[in-house]
């Protein structure tokens, strides 16, 4: 049975992915408890606003021991998938150290604004659960102003400026940097796919 609990970490976001899943026949919980995200069969990690801030209330309630340690699928959301990585720039800030590497703040440019907002393509570096079924003129609803370059942990890239990971994969841990609730028929796939991981 397929259990999804939403990490509520204060983003504001959690109605729109609720109502994400909903529409794809499967009613998520929205949980601070330790307990209750241990017990699940899919986490997601959501998060809106400044990678210190959300790493303070995840440490402030004890999640941040506890999401380091998830053996189920996890899947964060722009900053959730950011604090995936060992750090981010804004702060600087320590995060979940789940992937390796550090968070860059984007650089604005002509036509270029940072943030970051609008849809961009989405390009598969290599096969993956979670990008399977993804045509090669997928798009998706970015919203961010830093952002993870192309690793070894990179599934998919978008280009603003520069090459960066759109999505990322680590053992059961994994990460959009769109968002897959405003993001239509890529960001549905990107969720189906996630629950039947």
């Amino acid at each position: 049975m397929t259990d999804v609990v939403i990490v509520d970490s204060g983003g504001a976001n959690l109605a729109s992915l609720s109502f994400a899943f909903e529409r794809l026949g499967v009613r998520a919980r929205v949980s601070r408890e330790p307990k209750t995200i241990v017990a699940a069969s899919h986490v997601v990690l959501p998060g809106v606003g400044a990678a210190t801030n959300a790493m303070q209330r995840l440490k402030r309630t004890g999640l941040a021991d506890v999401l380091a340690l998830l053996t189920q699928p996890v899947l964060g959301i722009c900053l959730g998938m950011q604090l995936l990585f060992r750090t981010s720039e804004e702060g600087p800030t320590e995060c979940l150290d789940v992937i390796p590497g550090t968070v860059s703040r984007l650089h604005s440019a002509p036509g270029r604004p940072v943030p970051h907002m609008g849809w961009n393509q989405v390009v598969c570096n290599r096969d993956d659960p979670l990008t399977e079924g993804l045509g090669t003129e997928s798009y998706a609803y970015f919203v961010h102003s830093y952002a993870a370059g192309v690793t070894p942990a990179t599934v998919a890239r978008t280009e603003y400026g520069k090459p960066l990971s759109a999505v990322v994969r680590r053992g059961n841990f994994c990460g959009t940097q769109f968002h897959p609730e405003r993001s239509g028929k890529t960001g549905a796939r990107i969720l189906e796919n996630f629950l039947r991981s």
